[in-house]
């Protein structure tokens, strides 16, 4: 007799097999692994987000404000943000915990709904109309989550799209997230922050003013070490500063402060541009009824020529914008009707800084274009709708333009770019016209001329000084990209202008390496309808008679093979 013979007739077998039951868990418990089997890995982490998540020393808390009853598309948009959490503790182990909270539960210890302190930080939901069970019912949607770290809170919007949110909306949601939620884990875990420059020598907003709350309160001062810093006054910008940023200048440049931004560009130093080229304003506007648009003469002209760019004089006018409150009648009773000097913008750039961000709101934006420099690559971050058109100045804007709608055959271009990345090694604007005087300013502070970069270096240029300025009303700052004139009323929407200027920041300064996590691209496989009417009736008939066919074969097999034994016998 055989020893498995002889096992089986013992029972031993039985004693075994639990043994070894017992150790394949063990070991799983150990070592833990998964095969992720989708074409765009969607279930396997970036490795700067599993570095970051393995480098955590304390608890990250996450709470998740999308739990109750809510629409289709944000029960789908909650589902993928646990599933990536739940890929996030694998990693991070017990550092990590998150729970989903409902925005209509009281905040521990306190009487105030958690709603209440998600719009009192700028954290605005979505107002919609949803169909369930007890009927039609107004609910407030607050996509959003709290990240928790030490002493340190951090926001991230799950989703920047529209109220009626589609698959494909869900799906761009879906593939950012990773990156967003390892990015706030990364800024919350990070203790060195670069060091940025706010430009305030030619009539910048300054730092302490109500427009400029958000961009300073909200982004710069909890992410960055922030300096204000005069053109005019200082004899170089140190390289200390990993950035300068020039918002929404008035005064024109010199050229010894050309010469300053030349030669840190030229170092390595980064720098945004947030330029009105035009001085258009709706503060005038609302007082006289009607403006002139002029140029400001900033003198920047040469210094973007040099570097590959042109900002026009002009305005970029659009069908695919925001809105104002304008008197059609003359009775005192106002509509919400477009406003075509307040374009809105929809990337369609597959770039790491526009990927799958909302749409971002301009404010008399200036056209922009590109010339030809040496060595540097070009690449367009926002551009106008299919229909839109530029205006050329001086021009004269009135808010009775709006009370008629606009004749939509003027509005024949398409993709007007108001915003370009420029990467490469720049060119030095003073190469072989650099005075005397200048060449004494620099040696004052021990500093070379350069030519050209010293390697390659990034700069963005966008021709909105508004858009990273937020509005006031009633002396309360309103969150960036809120337009006043809509705010509480029916259209009130938060464009992402602020998402924008942090992804520009991130892309130029930002260490964590995220950008691999930021680059994955969820492919939307939606059956073909035509397809499934026609062989609708083929797999019906397959998922219902097959599985019944199987089990009715599997019992006539068995009973063969009973009657064929114990009739042998």
């Amino acid at each position: 007799m055989s020893l498995i013979n002889k096992i089986w007739k013992t029972k031993f077998w039985l004693p075994m097999i639990v043994v070894l039951l017992v150790g394949i868990n063990w070991l799983a418990s150990l070592y833990h692994t998964r095969i992720d089997l989708t074409n765009e890995n969607r279930f396997t982490l970036s490795k700067p987000t599993k570095k970051i998540l393995k480098a955590l020393d304390d608890v990250v808390q996450v709470d998740v404000f999308l739990k109750g009853d809510f629409p289709s598309g944000f029960k789908k948009l909650a589902g993928s943000t646990d599933e990536m959490l739940g890929e996030f503790k694998e990693i991070a182990g017990n550092k990590l915990q998150y729970n989903f909270i409902s925005p209509d539960e009281d905040v521990p210890e306190t009487s105030v709904k958690w709603g209440d302190t998600l719009s009192a930080l700028g954290l605005y939901p979505f107002n919609l109309k949803s169909q369930l069970k007890e009927g039609e019912k107004q609910q407030l949607v607050y996509p959003v989550a709290l990240l928790h770290y030490k002493e340190k809170t951090v926001p991230v919007r799950l989703y920047n799209g529209i109220p009626n949110i589609s698959r494909e909306e869900i799906n761009s949601a879906e593939a950012m997230m990773e990156f967003e939620l390892a990015n706030a884990i990364f800024k919350l875990t990070n203790d060195v922050k670069p060091m940025l420059a706010y430009s305030i020598g030619n009539g910048e907003p300054p730092v302490g003013s109500y427009i400029t709350y958000d961009l300073v309160e909200n982004i710069l001062r909890p992410n960055y070490n922030l300096f204000t810093f005069n053109l005019n006054t200082q004899a170089g910008i140190p390289d200390t500063f990993k950035v300068l940023m020039i918002v929404k200048p008035v005064k024109p440049f010199t050229d010894e402060e050309k010469l300053k931004i030349d030669q840190f560009v030229m170092r390595g130093g980064k720098v945004m541009f947030f330029i009105d080229k035009l001085n258009a304003e709706m503060d005038s506007l609302r007082i006289k009824n009607e403006v002139i648009a002029y140029d400001r003469g900033l003198e920047l002209n040469d210094l973007f020529f040099k570097y590959g760019v042109r900002v026009n004089s002009d305005l970029v006018m659009d069908l695919q914008s925001d809105r104002l409150p304008f008197d059609v009648n003359g009775n005192g009773q106002f509509e919400f009707l477009i406003w075509n000097y307040f374009p809105v913008f929809a990337s369609t750039s597959s770039h790491a800084i526009t990927k799958n961000i909302g749409f971002v709101s301009g404010k008399f934006v200036n056209s922009i274009d590109t010339v030809e420099a040496d060595g540097i690559k070009k690449t367009f971050l926002l551009s106008s709708s299919p229909n839109s058109r530029t205006i050329s100045t001086p021009a004269l804007i009135s808010g009775n333009e709006n009370v008629n709608a606009p004749k939509d055959e003027k509005f024949n271009k398409s993709n007007i770019p108001v915003a370009v990345l420029l990467e490469g090694k720049f060119q030095s604007l003073f190469t072989n016209r650099l005075s005397n005087a200048f060449s004494d300013s620099l040696a004052k502070y021990g500093a070379v001329f350069l030519p050209q970069c010293v390697q390659d270096n990034k700069m963005i240029i966008v021709a909105d000084g508004d858009m990273v300025l937020n509005s006031v009303q009633k002396n309360e700052p309103l969150p960036m990209g809120m337009n006043p004139f809509t705010y509480g009323s029916q259209y009130q929407y938060q464009f992402a202008n602020k998402d924008f200027l942090q992804n520009c920041l991130d892309y130029l300064i930002n260490p964590s390496g995220l950008s691999e996590a930021k680059a994955k691209d969820y492919t939307l496989r939606l059956l073909d309808k035509k397809k499934v009417d026609s062989e609708k009736m083929n797999w019906q008939l397959i998922n219902i008679a097959v599985p019944v066919l199987l089990v009715i074969l599997f019992a006539l097999l068995y009973q063969f093979l009973r009657r064929r034994k114990y009739t042998q016998h």
